[in-house]
């Protein structure tokens, strides 16, 4: 079985699509996604299934829809994207230092996981948004986000929308934790 990583949309913000974890959990393994397990409040969710991506991602929108009463867009990657992602990351470890030691309104590196690379047309009006303040870069379809200030004031993060993918936001601690849960389990295999 292949260990997947779903990351909701836009859940338990702002008191807002409210979704309990345990219930989420219990949802997901009445549609037959083995050894579920949550990690925090804000939709991310480790488990294991044989289903290919699309098929998975289209089952669970649909199962969260139908019980929970609203839309959530779900990015799915395996153990093994997801640990490419932590190991890619294209800034140097100056550069997030020196945007960390900038950045006094909370974390300054974030990774926006897409369903699908953008359009390269859509990824240049995005790079558009990239100053001394905020920069991105794109490695297949993650876009790594280093930012100097609050994600709340960035220009550059605002604008990911406009990529027209679906997408969610993660901090790097975040990528770091769920890296760590998703190898302790590849490496009990």
């Amino acid at each position: 079985m292949t260990v997947y990583l779903a990351l909701l949309r836009g859940i338990n913000v702002g008191g807002k699509n409210k979704i309990k974890m345990a219930d989420l959990r219990h949802v997901l393994e009445s549609i037959g996604l083995n050894r579920v397990e949550t990690y925090i409040q804000s939709g991310n969710v480790l488990f294991e299934s044989d289903d290919e991506e699309d098929t998975l991602r289209k089952k669970i929108e649909n199962e969260i829809e139908t019980i929970f009463g609203f839309p959530v867009v779900v990015v799915l990657r395996t153990a093994a994207e997801l640990e490419r992602v932590i190991r890619v990351c294209p800034f140097s470890e100056e550069e997030i230092k020196e945007a960390e030691w900038a950045n006094s309104e909370g974390e300054s590196l974030y990774v926006a996981l897409l369903t699908h690379p953008p359009l390269k047309q859509k990824m240049d009006d995005l790079n558009r948004f990239k100053s001394g303040e905020d920069d991105c870069r794109i490695v297949n379809r993650d876009i790594y986000l280093l930012l100097r200030h609050s994600i709340r004031h960035s220009k550059l993060a605002n604008h990911l929308q406009k990529l027209d993918v679906p997408a969610t936001i993660r901090n790097w601690k975040t990528m770091n934790r769920l890296h760590t849960l998703a190898k302790s389990r590849t490496d009990k295999e």
